[in-house]
């Protein structure tokens, strides 16, 4: 479980049968989340969290997956990237998935950790599920930005040819010159990554992690 931001959040709710309403709903977007539970944030993109691996966007979409050929249940969740990219990954829903809200000054975002997760990787340091969380503890997430702070996330990688930047456990940031190079760093190839996530342990859940740019 890698830090998100690495920041204590002030606030962190737990969705309730999240997986339910999203097979009922057919699909959900991060934009829609926000104005149904009439959260006072404001936004105007995120970035996708895997694990330190980061990709702008103006909206993130999380859908039920058919079984189809994994035979077994899913969820995906794809990013409206900025540019020409390609951001997308399936998990593996026969996990014990929550979903929460995570609240701090002038930033949000929504994480979603599996037990299996927790229990390999956190249950030694924190209590619970919510306090790992809220020490800024998961390897899934989108982050939600408006107004300076978006600008400063979109200026990160527009104008370059990498697929997304990476988060560094320091706190900086790495920013590939070009998808080649992102793959250089990562130790991976665009086919390992979709095929097995990166090498994702199998706790974490990850099926499948597309991270391309045309």
């Amino acid at each position: 479980m890698s830090a998100g931001d690495d920041q204590p959040w002030e606030n962190v709710s737990r969705f309730p049968d999240f997986l339910e309403h999203l097979e009922g709903q057919g699909g959900a977007t991060v934009s829609g989340i926000v104005d149904r539970i009439e959260a006072d944030i404001d936004m105007d993109g995120v970035v996708y969290h895997d694990r330190g691996i980061r990709s702008p966007g103006y909206d993130a979409t999380f859908v039920p997956e058919s079984e189809g050929d994994r035979l077994r249940p899913a969820f995906s969740v794809e990013l409206n990237a900025v540019g020409p990219r390609s951001i997308w990954a399936v998990f593996d829903a026969t996990l014990s998935w929550d979903f929460y809200l995570l609240e701090s000054a002038g930033i949000a975002a929504i994480a979603w950790v599996s037990d299996e997760e927790y229990n390999a990787e956190e249950a030694g340091m924190f209590l619970s599920k919510h306090d790992a969380l809220a020490a800024g503890r998961f390897s899934f997430g989108t982050f939600i930005y408006a107004d300076e702070d978006w600008q400063e996330q979109l200026a990160l990688i527009e104008g370059t040819d990498t697929p997304a930047f990476l988060q560094r456990d320091d706190g900086s940031t790495l920013v590939p010159t070009s998808q080649s190079d992102f793959y250089n760093v990562v130790n991976s190839t665009p086919t390992e990554f979709r095929t097995n996530g990166g090498g994702a342990p199998a706790h974490l859940g990850l099926l499948e992690l597309e991270v391309t740019i045309d």
